[in-house]
């Protein structure tokens, strides 16, 4: 009894089929912090180290990013929204500024990351 369970343990290894799991490709913008300085179609929002969020250049609570999106997105309604985390930030935190743009009408969040 004990050598047909290890046949079929060993036809059932060979047998088996590997599936490799693939990842989401991601497409960095490379120079997405030089566009915006430049004035680009993106209105910034950085995520500090520390949980700060910095809105278009003001330091703003967290709470208050929705009400900031809606002014931006007021003036102009094409712009986007670019996030750019610092590396170090707390992924809740990344995560809330998300959900409050997303809250305030802009669905078109680009990522980045700052060193």
């Amino acid at each position: 009894m004990l050598d047909f369970v290890l046949n079929l343990l060993i036809f059932f290894i060979i047998t088996a089929v590997f599936v490799k799991e693939s990842g989401m490709e991601l497409n960095r913008p490379s120079g997405a912090a030089d566009q915006v300085a430049e004035g680009g179609g993106s209105i910034p929002i950085l995520v500090l180290e520390d949980g700060g969020v910095i809105v278009d250049g003001r330091p703003t609570d967290l709470r208050a990013v929705q009400a900031n999106i809606n002014r931006l997105h007021a003036v102009n309604p094409n712009k986007g929204v670019l996030v750019i985390a610092d590396q170090d930030a707390q992924t809740g935190v990344v995560a809330a500024v998300v959900d409050q743009v997303r809250l305030g009408g802009i669905y078109n969040i680009t990522f980045s990351t700052s060193s």
